[in-house]
């Protein structure tokens, strides 16, 4: 159902069963899939795609251009993948030539008054918490929790099932499967409680743990932590993501205890 008071471009592309309220402006060049439902007074702006079955709350902003200076009009996107639900003045940015699009995707929840600045990608299954602020060209992998009024900085990435305490400021990236927190960011131990609810065996978690207290908490620099894990681990999927994700972060990682 659309609303006779919407405002909606005849150029969108919108799905079946999709509910479009009163205020709401959906542009040209917008697509919306199936039983998405966009409420009263969000705008959704061109060039962006919405996937299906996601909920679009009062006063969100998808797809606006980005607040780059380097940006000069380049076509980009906006993607939001299916299930997604964006809350209330959340605002959502496209992207630069840098990526060409900022991404959200699947089964995602993206809390009220967040920014996701442009070129940002974000996995499935990912929460970002009221008035998170991301700057652009951000990477935040399946399953990370970012908690309320944590801004992070750009070209930082978040690894898979991590989880960042609330009011954080993210200057470093940040491996997958571990929490962080205090000011400068740390790391405060695996987030072992988020695994055992995801399925993650007792021996996975605990194959984990060696691998970061070999790397946090022993003392060793960064590069030789890494060769010990290579070299004292068993050769598993999670010890390669975990010593590919550091390795690969140019300007670092968050801290040890």
């Amino acid at each position: 159902m659309i609303s006779p008071l919407a405002n909606v471009s005849p150029k969108a592309k919108i799905g079946k069963n999709v509910t479009i309220e009163a205020f709401a402006t959906v542009y040209h060049d917008v697509e919306i899939g199936d039983d998405t439902y966009i409420h009263p007074n969000a705008l959704i702006y061109p060039d962006t795609v919405i996937g299906s079955g996601c909920k679009i709350f009062p006063g969100a902003i998808i797809g606006i251009v980005n607040q780059d200076l380097k940006y000069k009009g380049e076509r980009s996107t906006t993607v939001i993948g299916n299930n997604t639900t964006i809350r209330e003045y959340a605002t959502i940015h496209k992207g630069t030539a840098d990526r060409m699009t900022t991404k959200v995707g699947d089964n995602c929840l993206i809390m009220a008054y967040t920014h996701l600045g442009h070129d940002c990608i974000v996995g499935n299954n990912v929460i970002v918490a009221n008035n998170g602020s991301l700057a652009g060209h951000i990477t935040i992998q399946d399953f990370a929790i970012l908690e309320g009024v944590v801004a992070a900085q750009q070209f930082v990435n978040i690894g898979r099932h991590a989880f960042v305490a609330g009011a954080s400021l993210v200057r470093k990236s940040v491996p997958p499967y571990i929490r962080v927190a205090r000011e400068p960011l740390q790391f405060i131990g695996v987030n072992t409680i988020g695994l055992a609810r995801r399925g993650f065996d007792k021996e996975t978690i605990k194959q984990i743990e060696d691998i970061y207290r070999i790397i946090f908490v022993r003392g060793h620099n960064i590069s030789n932590a890494l060769d010990i894990v290579e070299s004292e681990m068993p050769d598993t999927a999670i010890r390669r993501e975990i010593v590919d994700f550091i390795r690969n972060q140019p300007d670092g990682i968050v801290k040890g205890i």
